[in-house]
């Protein structure tokens, strides 16, 4: 029987913690909240970012790790995702993408693909964006050392931001969708993983052409990795009907071992 692979901290070495911070704008500090009396009071007029953090509590610093949702919104599974990467020793952020529509969460298909239909898609980057700048305001995050991991809905977020943030280091992105204009593909600063679902009918086998089209043309390191019998969401224990075990687990040992050579050396 194989043995569970050993990662640097247990999930009883990690904290937990929330964070809300305005979009867009410069993350206030402790120092700015400090010398200003009407902090707590005043209406802030950006919209809010709520995230979930998952940190090693051993004294030190850790690269910073972005964790992206899928449609379904911030569910228990994207939490303990959460946890786990933080198991291999980085600070993680997640928010919650649907801050703008109350927050939702939900199992229902036709739900979330309504919820993913009226999402704005540059705010949202603009929101995954602040929580880079957010990680850099604490003493637990190394500073613009970040990478970004995401499912379905989130991956093909990841695969947008990679092409937007210059000083990412890393994109994981599982079964998401392609960037289009496949031109953004021009943009891309970072080492992707790409994990895609052989029998996905959502990101189809011509997107992923796509995108490996333009990995070549434009001389972009994108791994690709293929899971034949898979289908969309095959790593959500809360869909039994796609999960599929070896090959989550396979997908989450080649993340780790991509964010490891990514982050080598910070």
């Amino acid at each position: 029987m194989p043995t569970a692979p050993v990662t640097p901290f247990s999930l009883e070495q990690i904290g937990t913690g929330t964070a809300r911070f305005p979009s867009g704008v410069p993350i206030p500090t402790h120092s700015d909240q400090m010398v200003d009396p009407y902090f707590k009071s005043r209406m802030p007029k950006e919209h809010q970012v709520d995230c979930l953090l998952f940190w090693p509590q051993q004294a030190g610093t850790y690269p910073g790790l972005v964790l992206l949702h899928d449609w379904w919104g911030l569910t228990g599974q994207m939490k303990d995702l959460g946890a786990r990467l933080a198991c291999e020793g980085y600070m993680v952020i997640i928010p919650n993408l649907y801050g703008r529509l109350g927050g939702m969460v939900t199992a229902n298909d036709e739900v979330a693909a309504a919820l993913l239909e009226r999402q704005n898609d540059d705010q949202v980057i603009t929101d995954i964006n602040s929580c880079c700048e957010y990680l850099n305001t604490r003493t637990t995050a190394k500073k613009n050392i970040h990478g970004v991991v995401g499912y379905g809905m989130g991956g093909t977020y990841a695969l947008r931001f990679a092409c937007h943030r210059k000083r990412l280091r890393a994109a994981v992105s599982y079964y998401g969708k392609m960037v289009t204009p496949n031109e953004m593909m021009k943009n891309l600063f970072s080492p992707v993983l790409y994990h895609q679902a052989g029998k996905d009918t959502w990101a189809t086998q011509d997107e992923i052409e796509q995108l490996r089209s333009a990995s070549a043309a434009y001389a972009k390191r994108i791994d690709i990795q293929c899971y034949p019998n898979a289908s969309q969401a095959f790593c959500n224990e809360m869909k039994p009907s796609a999960y599929d075990a070896d090959s989550a687990s396979l997908a989450w040992e080649r993340t780790a071992s991509f964010l490891k050579s990514c982050f080598q050396g910070t």
